[in-house]
């Protein structure tokens, strides 16, 4: 493939997010929502620790316990992903857009690389900050960033960011919709789940879903004792696990926008 073609198109897709108003509103919210819940969370649970019970207090995890915030922050990095294709369907500028660049692979794979390198950076500017945050504000209890673990998780929770965003453009991609796509990731990432987590029966299949696989990922005291609750797998499984749902969005978004006209 003509690499000027590649570079050509990558350009205009890197242009049309930094200069989408939304794009700068939207990932602030999610650094403000990560760090500043991250530091409500932690001063709650430092003040409340001497009210835990023995097993509570033995079995804390800090760093999944100040990663938190993230798990409502990833909330506006989902939305950044919707928004990269939804809008392109909501506006109609997708027809514009495949007449600038054909080759639908090109385009589809130009849009989904430029969202990656943003959501990429923007997690590895977010997590640092949302941990050292909340690790200060659980005091006595908190952890350094180099306690046995804690970098693991740390990245973990880096790649977690970055692949629920990648995710979201292939879901949004399939569905051709940002209502339609937030409407279904919304409820099922951040509120079924950790509700269905909660029925034995049900919660052996819900824990697969991509946001328990990315709870998994963000702790560090071992998977039975967690302060997340169970899992049936640890933080290696829960990252093949989150990789084979992005790819498999990222596959079916390409298979829709290339056999369906805009």
């Amino acid at each position: 493939m003509d690499t000027t073609r590649v570079r050509a198109a990558f350009a205009a897709e890197w242009i049309k997010i930094r200069t989408v108003r939304s794009t700068l509103w939207t990932l602030l919210l999610a650094f403000l929502l990560s760090v500043g819940l991250g530091l409500l969370v932690g001063h709650s649970l430092s003040a409340g620790f001497s009210r835990m019970n023995q097993e509570q207090q033995e079995n804390f995890d800090p760093v999944a316990a100040g990663f938190l915030g993230l798990m409502v922050g990833q909330i506006s990095l989902v939305v950044f992903g919707v928004l990269q294709i939804g809008a392109e369907y909501t506006s109609g500028t997708i027809r514009a857009s495949l007449i600038a660049v054909p080759r639908r692979g090109l385009f589809y794979g130009a849009k989904v690389a430029a969202a990656t390198l943003t959501a990429m950076v923007f997690s590895l500017l977010t997590v640092f900050p949302a941990f050292f945050a909340a690790q200060w504000a659980l005091g006595p209890h908190g952890v350094s960033l180099g306690d046995p673990g804690v970098p693991r998780a740390v990245l973990g929770a880096w790649a977690y960011l970055t692949l629920m965003c990648v995710f979201s453009i292939g879901v949004a991609t399939m569905l051709r919709s940002t209502s339609l796509t937030l409407g279904i990731l919304i409820p099922l990432l951040f509120l079924n789940s950790q509700g269905l987590g909660n029925v034995p029966k049900i919660r052996i299949v819900a824990q697969f879903l991509p946001d328990q696989a990315g709870a998994v990922m963000m702790q560090v005291v071992s998977v039975d004792e967690s302060f997340i609750g169970h899992r049936d797998f640890g933080p290696g499984v829960a990252l093949v696990i989150l990789l084979a749902w992005t790819v498999a969005a990222l596959a079916g978004g390409y298979a829709v926008l290339r056999r369906r006209d805009p």
